[in-house]
């Protein structure tokens, strides 16, 4: 229940405070002061967009905020737990919305920042609002088989529920299928195309490291003839005598005969004879190493050839299949996988089509038990609403829901529903959209809200001017009908009839000031004697004479007996 509504810069509204009571609250008030815009409050707590129009001019935000008491808080904390919010003890939620001149709008519950789309799934158990918005939606006749539903007990939502959740499975398994299932042409010359790269790749017999060896060894046969003449003139240097120059050896040879002579005059020139002998040793085997590399070298033509064919074969492949053979042979067996799937697709393809059947099967008989607990619903349905609307003095009226098996379920079943009405003799049933009378459209509303409103779990519910287009006795009954709704739930009305306004347990009184360029609403809950005056002033105007009150007092003494 909706226990404190506060209201700061929000159009009009500079700085309001509404603390609202169990039972029948009323807002009465003259146009234009500001009725209509504390419900746009009330819907800006239930998540409705934002918008800076809202903010009151001079403004740079506007903040609204409503305290409720949860009197079933099962469902609520559930919510608040998933969203990590902690729930009161004493069973209270605070919701407030921040609009901005800039556009932003912050929503918070509990003093947790949350979203819209959050906010809308919490609040969707808190509040219900009918008003000419909810009139629109009663002519569409998408909105029929939810009220319908609205009136079904646990069965009839727990085959909603497992028909949700089939359909939802059996689309899964039709977008599988969808997915596997191609044109046969184009099957098979998928199949064709990634055996040929298996092969082609599985010809070449590829090794991860064979690449670079397979570099070094063509460069090495490719350069032989620069290798050999290298190789025997640093042998020849190192090692080869003619007449004309004197080999490196030959040199270090006479160092060390040098060397040797003097060695014994001192230690260190004898260190100096043994690291040039080291030395000769070396450098003779190093040249030995060089003559026998350059004499094993042998050209080699055909391996050459053998060498650059398979280079090239390994880049043919590089470029369509990977940078390097890793990514080839990763590609390989990708593709092989790929292919195995494909032409094991068929037997999954028929696995699909037995699961969907099953699926369609189940869907179908779930569908079936669901029409029926939904026609047992229409059969009442009818009759209470004809009931309703006779009370509400459509006496003529005959009322019809139009049930129809559709060929295949969808996501709420097999069944169309839509509302057909006759409000006079003699004239056929048509849909609620021919409806022209918005005095009927109100109590028709009002008849479903009447049945609806014992089966619902919204603890407050708010009703915007459904008295459109109904006085006298009607208004009566309209008013007997919002008290019965009340005694099980919380109920915010705003009126303009005396007869609705007069069944009220708190009736505040909405009022509107202009000072100095400025116009101000505010909200006075008004005593016995400001009752008399406000329904006094409904039933005949301005002026206020002694017959009007002495009606007025009539009247809220006549709904003391009734309530």
């Amino acid at each position: 229940m909706l226990l404190e509504l506060n209201i700061k810069n929000f159009a009009i509204i500079d700085d309001l405070n509404i603390s609202f009571t169990k039972g029948f609250n009323v807002l009465t008030g003259e146009t234009g002061a500001g009725k209509s815009i504390i419900i746009d409050a009330v819907s800006m707590i239930l998540g409705e967009r934002s918008n800076k129009d809202f903010i009151k001019t001079g403004k740079d935000k506007a903040i609204i905020e409503a305290l409720f008491h949860l009197d079933n808080p099962r469902n609520i904390n559930s919510i608040l737990k998933e969203y990590g919010i902690d729930c009161e003890p004493d069973n209270t939620l605070l919701i407030s919305r921040e609009i901005h001149l800039n556009g932003r709008s912050f929503s918070r519950v509990n003093g947790h920042t949350i979203t819209l789309t959050m906010l809308k799934q919490l609040t969707h158990y808190l509040v219900d609002i009918h008003g000419q918005h909810e009139h629109q939606s009663l002519l569409s006749s998408e909105n029929h088989i939810e009220l319908i539903d609205s009136l079904g007990g646990k069965d009839l939502n727990s085959y909603k529920d497992e028909i949700y959740n089939k359909y939802l499975e059996l689309n899964d398994l039709k977008k599988r299928l969808s997915s596997i299932v191609i044109d046969e042409m184009e099957r098979e010359r998928k199949i064709d195309l990634l055996k040929f790269q298996v092969d082609e790749i599985n010809t070449a017999e590829l090794k991860s490291n064979e690449e670079d060896m397979l570099m070094n060894e063509y460069s090495k046969l490719s350069n032989q003839e620069e290798i050999s003449k290298i190789l025997n003139q640093s042998y020849n240097a190192l090692d080869y005598n003619d007449y004309n120059d004197i080999s490196i050896i030959d040199r270090l040879n006479v160092i060390s005969h040098d060397l040797n002579k003097i060695s014994k005059f001192d230690d260190t020139l004898n260190n100096y004879y043994d690291n040039i002998n080291d030395i000769i040793y070396q450098m003779q085997d190093f040249a030995r190493d060089i003559r026998s590399y350059s004499e094993n070298i042998e050209y080699d033509p055909e391996r050459l050839e053998f060498l650059d064919g398979r280079i090239e074969l390994i880049n043919k492949l590089k470029r369509k299949y990977g940078s390097n053979i890793s990514e080839v042979l990763n590609y390989r067996d990708d593709i092989t996988e790929e292919l195995d799937k494909i032409i094991n697709d068929e037997k999954e393809i028929n696995e699909l089509h037995k699961k969907i059947e099953n699926k369609e099967m189940e869907l179908l008989k779930l569908s079936k038990n669901l029409s029926k607990i939904r026609k047992n619903i229409i059969d009442k349905f009818e009759k209470d609403i004809i009931n309703e609307l006779y009370e509400l003095n459509m006496k003529n009226v005959n009322f019809k829901v139009n049930h129809e098996i559709l060929l295949s379920p969808n996501i709420k079943g097999i069944d169309k529903i839509e509302f057909l009405i006759s409000t006079n003799l003699g004239e056929p049933l048509r849909k609620l959209s021919k409806i022209v009378s918005g005095g009927e459209m109100s109590r028709i509303m009002l008849a479903i809200k009447s049945i609806t409103a014992e089966t619902d779990n919204i603890s407050t519910m708010i009703f915007d001017e459904i008295d459109t287009g109904i006085s006298g006795r009607t208004a009566q009954i309209v008013g007997e009908k919002i008290t019965n709704i009340s005694r099980n739930h919380q109920v915010l009305c705003i009126t303009h009839l005396p007869q609705i306004a007069a069944m009220a347990d708190s009736h505040f009184l909405i009022l509107k000031n202009t000072k100095i360029n400025e116009t101000r609403t505010h909200v006075r809950n008004l005593g016995y004697e400001d009752r008399i005056d406000e329904l006094s002033r409904l039933l005949g105007g301005v002026d206020l004479t002694s017959t009007t009150r002495l009606h007025a007092k009539e009247m809220i003494e006549l709904s003391k007996k009734l309530k």
